[in-house]
C-alpha cells in the first residue's frame, strides 16, 4: 500500500509540474475535460497510476466547468487566482478520482482486490498535501 500511495504522490507531483511548466511556456493544448479521450498509453503500475490522476482531474476540471490545465494551476499555492475555494477544489477532485478509480477498475487497470483501498485513500486523504506531494503514512492511517 505505501508504493501505491508514493507512486500515485509522484504520478500528481509530475503531472502539476508538467502542466504549469507547459501553460507558462504557453505550450499547453487544452481539450475538453468532458470529453472522452485517448488512454494514456503504456502498461504496468506507473501507466495506470498517470490514467486515474489525469483522467481524474478531467473529471474534477468538468466539474468545476473549466480545462484541466487551469485547475492544476489553481492548486499551486500562493498563485492569487484560485477561482474556488479549497472545499469546492477537493470536492470536485474526489469526485473525479473516484469516477476515475471506478473507471480504471472497469478496465481492468487495478486488480479487483486494490479497488477498495485505492477508493479509500482517495475518501481519506488530505488532497492538498497529496497535490503539493507532502504526504506522509500518519496522514494515510489517520
Amino acid at each position: 500500500m505505501t508504493i501505491l500511495v508514493v507512486l500515485l504522490v509522484a504520478a500528481v507531483a509530475v503531472v502539476v509540474a508538467e502542466v504549469g511548466k507547459s501553460a507558462a511556456d504557453g505550450g499547453v493544448t487544452v481539450v475538453n475535460p468532458c470529453k472522452s479521450r485517448a488512454s494514456f498509453p503504456g502498461h504496468g503500475i506507473d501507466a495506470t497510476i498517470q490514467r486515474v490522476v489525469l483522467d481524474g482531474l478531467g473529471g474534477a476540471a468538468c466539474r468545476l466547468h473549466t480545462t484541466r490545465e487551469e485547475l492544476v494551476l489553481s492548486l499551486r499555492g500562493g498563485s492569487g487566482s484560485r477561482r474556488w475555494d479549497r472545499r469546492t477544489i477537493d470536492r470536485a477532485l474526489r469526485a473525479g478520482l473516484l469516477r476515475a478509480v471506478d473507471e480504471a477498475d472497469r478496465r481492468g487497470d487495478i486488480p479487483g482486490f486494490l479497488v477498495p483501498v485505492v477508493r479509500r485513500i482517495v475518501e481519506t486523504v488530505p488532497l492538498d498535501k497529496l497535490v503539493q506531494g507532502g504526504i506522509s503514512l500518519k496522514d494515510l492511517i489517520g
